[in-house]
């Protein structure tokens, strides 16, 4: 009987050991600078996947906006300009919620930075392309010039683009980013080096993360998140909803 209960013993703690190794290994994966641009690992927003809208220093709308999703601020507190129709969500201005959103971001933000193995498409305008997932950067400004950028999943419904962007990115007039064949928009990251600007009437995907500030021109929407580390965002009668 004692042989027996020390066999069973072991097995179990052999398996416990196991199962805490299998964690462990998981969640370095995740957090990890050298992670590759997979289905797993680029689950990396953290709680700065809760909400639409994400800045540092202020919020500033006038218009119409609607948002679905929730807003948030830190180390800021500035919710300014006329009212946002909250659809869904929370307001978090200031508080312990938005600050551990922010660090979030701070980590996804380098993560995606640090990402090797990227197709550079440095000088290129997005305009008129059609891009299968994968990973791309642009050593300084990105722009799309008032045309269509297609991103196609090849019906993969995982299917995953990461753009690592030195310095801006601006979309001018009637832009448009789309994703078809299967994929979705929450899929899109876009790494911004400093500032976004989706100029009039933009048609824009996917999760923003920029360092310095993300500028709506009146009528853009965004299926996405438009998540700013230091500065601002600033909208101006747009659709801010999280919603592939």
């Amino acid at each position: 009987m004692t042989t027996q209960f020390t066999t069973l013993i072991f097995v179990l703690l052999t398996i416990m050991t196991a199962n805490c190794f299998r964690n462990h290994r998981s969640f370095l994966t995740q957090t990890s600078t050298s992670i590759t641009p997979t289905a797993e690992n680029l689950s990396v927003l953290g709680s700065a996947a809760n909400f639409a809208i994400l800045a540092g220093s202020t919020i500033t709308n006038a218009g119409a906006t609607t948002v679905v999703g929730s807003l948030g601020i830190s180390p800021g507190k500035a919710v300014a300009g006329t009212a946002v129709k909250l659809v869904s969500g929370e307001i978090h201005a200031g508080d312990t919620v938005s600050l551990a959103a922010q660090a979030s971001l701070t980590n996804a933000f380098n993560n995606l930075k640090n990402l090797a193995g990227a197709v550079d498409k440095t000088g290129t305008d997005l305009v008129g392309l059609t891009l299968n997932p994968g990973l791309y950067k642009f050593n300084v400004a990105a722009a799309l010039s008032g045309g269509i950028l297609t991103l196609d999943a090849k019906g993969n419904a995982n299917a995953k683009w990461v753009f690592q962007i030195g310095t801006t990115l601006i979309t001018e007039v009637n832009s448009t980013v789309r994703v078809i064949n299967g994929g979705s928009a929450l899929n899109v990251y876009w790494q911004v080096g400093t500032a976004a600007t989706f100029k009039t009437g933009t048609v824009m995907v996917g999760n923003i993360l920029a360092s310095a500030d993300i500028a709506f021109g009146t009528g853009t929407t965004l299926k996405g998140r438009a998540l700013v580390r230091t500065g601002g965002v600033t909208m101006l009668g747009n659709v801010i909803e999280v919603k592939p």
